[in-house]
Parts: structure tokens; sequence; C-alpha cells
């Protein structure tokens, strides 16, 4: 598989592991696997962002998406472009989602960056950004 295929899984892996369906536990631990052991994941959102290791990543998603408080949940790339040069490579992508809190119907969308490096073990992710989109005060007035 080339260096454009396996990063491309790597996305495929990381995007399956949010949604809240019967496998939920074993896709989220399929990611361990895609990360360095060390990789940042960084949210960010308006203010200070948040950081956290894998496992402070992987636990809160854990219990939001098998805990019952969400239905549904599920997200997905929209649009993405990959650049690789030589051992390390960046994918830059749009995303969507939507999920059922009470019943009620929420959808979102917003942009991710993964950063890879090759190790001896094939292509890793070594770090996550995202922002959601916000919602401007104009439209939420609407």
């Amino acid at each position: 598989m080339g260096d454009e295929k396996t990063i491309a899984e790597l996305v495929r892996i990381f995007f399956a592991a949010f949604t809240s369906a019967a496998d939920c536990d074993a896709r989220l631990d399929d990611l361990r696997g895609v990360f360095l052991p060390a990789a940042l994941i960084i949210r960010t959102c308006g203010g200070e962002p948040t950081v956290y290791d894998v496992d402070g990543f992987i636990a809160p998603r854990r219990e939001l998406l098998t805990s019952g408080e969400l239905t549904d949940f599920a997200e997905w790339e929209v649009a993405g472009r990959t650049e690789i040069y030589g051992d390390i490579a960046q994918h830059f992508c749009t995303y969507a989602k939507s999920w059922r809190r009470d019943g009620e119907l929420h959808t979102g969308r917003g942009a991710k960056t993964l950063q890879f490096v090759r190790t001896l073990a094939g292509w890793r992710i070594s770090a996550v950004a995202w922002d959601d989109e916000r919602v401007a005060e104009a439209e939420v007035a609407a």
C-alpha cells in the first residue's frame, strides 16, 4: 500500500472511532495503534486550547459515546487533502457530525489537521488539532 493510501486508512480509522455503534469500544481502542504514544491532541474553541494525551483524549469520548447520553453519534470527513514530504505528512480536512440528545437531532462541522510521521512500524499520527465551527450570534438570533 502506498503512502497516500496508508495515511487515508489512518484518517478513516480516526473518524470511524467516533460513531456510537455496538463496536464503539473496539474502534476507540484501535486509535492507540494509529497514534504515537506521546501524540498531542488539541481542541480549540475560541478560547484557551485544551491539550490531551492519547488516553486523556480517548477516555471522555468513550464515556460520551457509550453512556447513552448521546445516541446516533457519527462524525465523518467531508473533504480533505494530504501532503507528504519524506517521513512527515499532513492531512487537512473539513468534517461534519450529527447526534441525538434527548431525542433531539443536533449537527455540527469544523476542520481538523492531522500530522503524521513515518516510524519503523509505519505511519503514525503525531498530532491532531481541530476547531468546531461556531455559530455566529446573528445566526442564533435569526
